[in-house]
């Protein structure tokens, strides 16, 4: 159990049933049109998985993101891979009081690679691919010989997370 961050399929994108994300995506499609952007639709063809689990704590990221101007990178709850000048809110039906956030992977990144210059990435946490592979990481011995490896890890997590949804087109979200 835990709060996980992950890739999202078309098909839950645009899904209505439970854990589909449709009503999201016709909120975000709303407010691009209102913007005079294009709808944002996922590809349809079959993406690797992202899949990483929010263990460390995250005081040292927040701090660090205050020191560097970019809280925004803590306030999204959907990553999209659209250039937003913005982050959009949207409000759903099951939580009409928590609307939901939603971020361009673009400006995440540029967020992202200005926090990981100032941070030392191992050369594993950077290579780190596939499905869990940071919190395997963060789990690992070696993880305990890095400085501030809770600050390591969320700065390669936001930094893989924008880097996954713009190659392959696909949104990330906290599940």
């Amino acid at each position: 159990m835990g709060i996980y961050m992950v890739s999202v399929t078309a098909e839950d994108w645009r899904g209505a049933y439970e854990g589909g994300r449709a009503e999201i995506a016709a909120g975000l499609n709303r407010e691009l049109s209102r913007r005079g952007l294009p709808p944002y639709a996922p590809g349809p063809g079959p993406v690797p998985r992202f899949e990483e689990k929010m263990v460390p704590p995250m005081d040292g990221f927040a701090e660090l993101c205050r020191e560097h101007g970019v809280d925004d990178l803590l306030s999204w709850s959907v990553l999209v891979p659209v250039s937003l000048d913005s982050e959009i809110t949207v409000a759903t039906q099951e939580e009409p009081d928590e609307p939901v956030a939603i971020a361009g992977a673009p400006q995440v990144l540029l967020m992202a690679e200005l926090l990981a210059a100032s941070v030392p990435l191992p050369p594993e946490v950077l290579a780190a691919s596939g499905p869990l592979a940071l919190t395997s990481w963060y789990f690992d011995a070696s993880a305990r010989e890095v400085p501030s490896a809770d600050t390591s890890f969320h700065t390669a997590l936001y930094l893989h997370a924008a880097r996954h949804c713009l190659t392959h087109g696909c949104p990330v979200v906290y599940s």
